[in-house]
């Protein structure tokens, strides 16, 4: 079925096709571009969601401190890096100490973490290197220059074009394989707003928009976090029932 796919305009960049409608005097040529979910039309987001998801609340929880400072109503609303409408599930003290934005979401513990300090040194790692699985080329094999030499290791961390999630905006960093090339590190030159597992990141040839292929952000991303914030939990109630002794 794919071998009989035709793409009309997919030799066109964006831009160049607002041009073309532009040129054409198209009905729709000044029409913005849509986002999100645009075969809602009038109906909420959140309301969508609830009539097939439904609510499942739990915790708002601090990220550096482990505060709860307010209830959700289910996972599924917030995403990662979520300002906007954050605040309508937070206790109001905790409010004025803002901004807040989402950084993790334990789906177990049905916990979203959130941080009024997020574009700060304490975040920076975990907006900047993730790790990524099931990648794959469009080639059926990594490009030349992203393995080793006989005498190095057997990957080598090369340079790429990057896509994160949906949207225009391309970001550069590396990317080093692991095993059996499946599975990689990525370090991102700057800071990202909103990586998330299950994100999918695709690559490009350095300046040329030439798609070689692409990978998921693993789980791991947020496990490692999750993890810290779990420790530092246990290590602070165990001082608490310490001191009470």
């Amino acid at each position: 079925q794919l071998s009989k796919v035709i793409f009309p305009i997919g030799m066109y960049q964006k831009s160049e096709v607002r041009e073309l409608a532009n040129e054409f005097q198209l009905p729709n040529r000044n029409r913005p571009d849509s986002q999100g979910l645009c075969f809602l039309g009038k109906v909420k987001f959140d309301e969508f969601l609830a009539s097939y998801l439904g609510n499942r609340p739990g915790d708002v929880v601090d990220a550096m401190t482990g505060d709860i400072i307010g209830r959700h109503n289910g996972l599924w609303y917030h995403t990662v890096g979520q300002r906007k409408g954050i605040g309508k599930v937070m206790f109001p003290l905790a409010t004025a100490h803002g901004p807040w934005y989402v950084v993790a979401k334990d789906q177990g513990r049905d916990i979203v973490y959130v941080s009024n300090r997020y574009d700060e040194d304490d975040f920076a790692r975990a907006r900047s290197e993730f790790e990524l699985e099931d990648i794959r080329w469009i080639s059926g094999t990594p490009p030349l220059d992203v393995k080793g030499t006989e005498t190095d290791a057997e990957w080598s961390e090369v340079r790429f074009d990057l896509k994160i999630r949906h949207g225009p905006k391309i970001v550069q960093g590396t990317l080093m394989l692991s095993g059996d090339g499946s599975t990689g590190n990525v370090h991102l030159d700057n800071k990202d707003g909103g990586l998330a597992p299950g994100q999918y990141v695709v690559f490009y040839q350095i300046g040329t928009l030439e798609c070689l292929g692409a990978g998921v952000i693993s789980e791991k991303h947020w496990a490692k976090f999750l993890q810290t914030q779990q420790n530092e939990t246990s290590t602070s109630e165990e001082q608490e029932l310490e001191v009470k002794r």
